[in-house]
């Protein structure tokens, strides 16, 4: 199996080093843009974003997204101001989110599957100057634009092109932006409230591309996977300006499916996988998966979600490369801990802490808990967001003495390596007793014929909440619900296997892929027997 090569410049002892150390990392004064301006100088040709068999290079993005710069102006933006970004994974995206940044003024980046009244909550909440929607599908964006108000610019390819040629070629006067200054507004999905803007810094980001490059060993010339979408934290971050800092290509995918990940592995020699469990999951189960050659695969990161064992394991095999889990979430630029290539690695753990940041597993006061033992997952260091924007209250309830409290809860062992056990608000209560579905979907994911499943908890009028799993079975498979309980139950104590079981042809799933636990519904003839 290939090596990640090994990465430099880390302390020995991450996770116990000064929590305000950047540890040499850029400037405070460095900016993004500067990430592109350097490399463009040093491989001008190199191509930087691919889709399909459109290409760009460096010195051309590096040029457009500064006309881009002088457009904007024109159209009224001023530092500091928001601009709203509603684009799929188009080579636009880059253009336009390097040229905000070169404005000095905040991107704002939103999914473009949002609906009108979920772009109008951003739209207001972020009081943006502009919102520059993909010019396909934008009656949603035209309608939230209308009713907060905010001018909106379609973005059309062709038009695009031709108003950024009219623009001067010079950098732009008084657009530079401290490395302290608000860079994006990444919205949360707002599972416990409407979604909430996380503030990050031209610092949190810079240092946090450093830490992506350590950990993934990435070199010029490398081809990156771009199937995240690029108003996520991963994909933007991790994906697009890691890529770019190093002067490696981001091959962009607007929308996921495994045989077409595949097709563009095979194409594109892709080297690094960027992705969340549920992609390779389909990549690795996938019947056509034999006729494609993957052997340009080294490195691969998984994040979003914890990763079943049995489906890395699968899949290093599979592929013949090497795959790292990472852990971190928007307010945290997003990278805070990740396995690395260069030192034992235990499956269903997330390594240790990248460098310059601190993790701790604290108890409900905040007291650090001893190894093994389940707490929250606290962090601190430069990749902290500068807060959730003017929420103070909010912010001060979530960041105290400069740790983030993530709501996450996990462990950390004797070596240093954290795992994260579940959300908080996932744990179920089975009378009195804790089960996390973390475990028991690990479980799940060993019984040949599952592909799929989450384990949620539903409302008993007994036992407070009774353990439910929503299964979707491999093509090709059999398995009845009364199969898949007794395989769990032979594998886990009496109070965490699940009495509710059923199959689905699909799990609900948010943006990157992620499965969403709010949206299973329990059937009704399962839900029937919850008191019996």
């Amino acid at each position: 199996m290939p090596a990640v090569p090994a990465p430099t410049d880390r302390s020995a002892d991450q996770s116990h080093g000064s929590p305000d150390q950047s540890h040499g990392s850029p400037s405070p004064q460095y900016g993004i843009p500067d990430l592109l301006t350097a490399t463009a100088a040093r491989c001008p040709e190199h191509p930087v974003l691919r889709l399909d068999e459109e290409v760009l290079g460096y010195a051309e993005l590096d040029a457009r997204s500064t006309r881009a710069a002088h457009w904007l102006t024109a159209l009224g933006v001023v530092p500091g101001d928001r601009v709203a970004v509603l684009l799929p994974n188009v080579p636009e995206f880059a253009v336009l989110y390097y040229g905000i940044l070169r404005a000095g003024a905040v991107v704002v980046p939103m999914n473009p599957l949002l609906k009108a009244r979920e772009i109008e909550h951003c739209l207001a909440d972020a009081e943006a100057a502009l919102l520059l929607a993909w010019h396909a599908g934008a009656e949603q964006a035209v309608e939230g634009a209308r009713r907060t108000r905010t001018r909106l610019v379609p973005v059309e390819p062709a038009d695009l092109a031709a108003a950024l040629a009219r623009q001067p070629a010079g950098p732009p006067e008084n657009g530079g932006r401290g490395g302290e200054d608000t860079a994006v507004i990444l919205y949360t999905s707002g599972t416990t409230g409407a979604p909430k803007g996380a503030e990050l810094t031209h610092r949190n980001i810079v240092c946090n591309i450093r830490a992506g490059v350590q950990v993934l060993g990435l070199v010029e010339g490398d081809v990156i996977f771009g199937g995240l979408p690029l108003f996520h934290s991963f994909g933007q971050v991790l994906g697009l300006n890691c890529a770019v800092s190093v002067g490696a290509c981001l091959t962009l995918v607007p929308r996921f499916d495994p045989l077409g990940a595949l097709s563009v592995i095979q194409r594109d020699r892709v080297s690094v996988f960027l992705g969340v469990p549920t992609m390779y999951t389909l990549m690795l189960a996938h019947p056509q998966r034999a006729g494609h050659d993957v052997s340009s695969l080294r490195v691969c990161l998984g994040g979003g979600a914890s990763m079943p064992p049995e489906v890395l394991r699968g899949f290093e095999t599979d592929f013949d490369c090497v795959v790292l889990e990472g852990y971190g979430l928007s307010e945290s630029s997003p990278l805070a801990c990740a396995n690395r290539g260069d030192r034992e690695r235990i499956a269903g753990t997330v390594g240790i802490p990248i460098e310059g940041v601190r993790m701790r597993i604290v108890d409900e006061s905040g007291k650090e808990v001893p190894d093994g033992t389940v707490g929250e997952v606290v962090i601190r260091g430069h990749n902290v967001m500068k807060g959730y924007w003017r929420r103070p209250d909010t912010t001060a309830r979530t960041v105290r003495d400069g740790w983030l409290h993530t709501g996450d809860l996990g462990t950390r062992d004797e070596r240093g390596d954290f795992r994260i056990v579940d959300r908080r608000k996932d744990v179920i209560i089975r009378g009195g007793f804790n089960v996390y579905p973390r475990e028991v979907e690990d479980v799940l994911y060993e019984h040949p014929a599952v592909a799929e499943a989450t384990v949620v908890g539903v409302p008993h009028p007994t036992h407070g909440q009774e353990v439910a799993a929503a299964v979707v079975l491999r093509e090709g498979t059999s398995a009845t619900p009364e199969e898949i309980r007794g395989f769990v139950r032979e594998r886990v104590a009496p109070h965490k296997y699940p009495r509710l079981v059923w199959t689905v042809d699909a799990l609900p799933k948010g943006p990157t892929g992620k499965i969403l636990k709010r949206e299973v519904v329990v059937p009704e003839e399962e839900a029937g027997r919850l008191g019996n």
